[in-house]
């Protein structure tokens, strides 16, 4: 599809086909966190740094995506769920993929917690929303993690690529998941889904270097990029950690070099 082809040329590299993501959606679960109090400076911020895109809400778009500075593209999340719910795994539409377009968006994404006690509620709202993004000609990113009361291990490769596989099936067009700790693992998850496969920052790292060589493994088997949230919005320098996950992403710079962007 035409506009589909387009639209994601402006999330995925063209010359790459990887891409790095800032997902800022964590206001709607956890209000306003650090580093998403002020989102015109965050999104400043990881634009400049060379990110591929940025994803949020509905009502975040006109109080903080572009007009000014370094382009960059927009996702728009269509699910959302806040902490203080009794269920805050069973994420529910709270908008649609024709107010994205009218918002300008160049991609939606959804979330799916695959294990979760509302998982097929969710599963059904993905396809139809799948089958929308056809019709408007609006690629799907796919979040889709392994949660739930059964899930004893969010990073074992066996459900992993259970969620990754799961969220091509239904026809999303990019897949964002957890890592499963190593390389070779993760490579099954790769292998198994046909869609390009970013990995999620999921809780702040502990250190950088950790983040980066989590990147750079994932990347060295065919991972197509990073959608990291608090990894990037509450760095000390969302600018530089940005530079340097794109030097890893797109140029594969190695965990040393990425932390050399960061000195200087």
């Amino acid at each position: 599809m035409i506009g589909k082809k387009i639209r994601i040329e402006r999330i995925i590299n063209r010359k790459t086909g990887k891409c790095v993501i800032a997902p800022m959606d964590h206001g709607i679960s956890g209000g306003p966190i650090p580093g998403l109090i002020n989102m015109t400076k965050t999104i400043d911020a990881v634009a400049n740094g060379g990110a591929n895109a940025v994803l949020m809400h509905k009502g975040m778009v006109k109080n903080g995506h572009r007009g000014y500075g370094s382009d960059i593209g927009l996702i728009l999340h269509l699910f959302a769920s806040t902490d203080a719910s009794m269920d805050p795994f069973h994420k529910v539409q709270v908008t649609s993929v024709e107010k994205a377009v009218q918002l300008g968006a160049d991609a939606v994404s959804v979330h799916v917690n695959i294990g979760s006690e509302k998982e097929p509620e969710m599963l059904q709202s993905t396809g139809r929303i799948a089958e929308e993004c056809d019709k408007w000609g609006l690629p799907l990113l796919a979040m889709m993690y392994p949660r739930g009361p059964e899930i004893k291990n969010e990073h074992d490769p066996e459900v992993v690529k259970l969620a990754a596989r799961v969220g091509a099936e239904l026809g999303a067009d990019i897949v964002k998941t957890n890592y499963t700790g190593d390389p070779d693992s993760f490579k099954e998850v790769v292998d198994g889904c046909p869609v390009p496969v970013l990995i999620a920052g999921g809780p702040k790292i502990e250190t950088q270097r950790q983040l980066f060589e989590m990147v750079s493994d994932s990347i060295s088997v065919g991972g197509a990029g990073v959608a990291f949230g608090r990894n990037i919005f509450q760095a000390e320098d969302p600018a530089k950690i940005t530079r340097a996950l794109v030097e890893v992403v797109h140029n594969n710079a190695t965990p040393d070099e990425a932390l050399e962007i960061l000195k200087e």
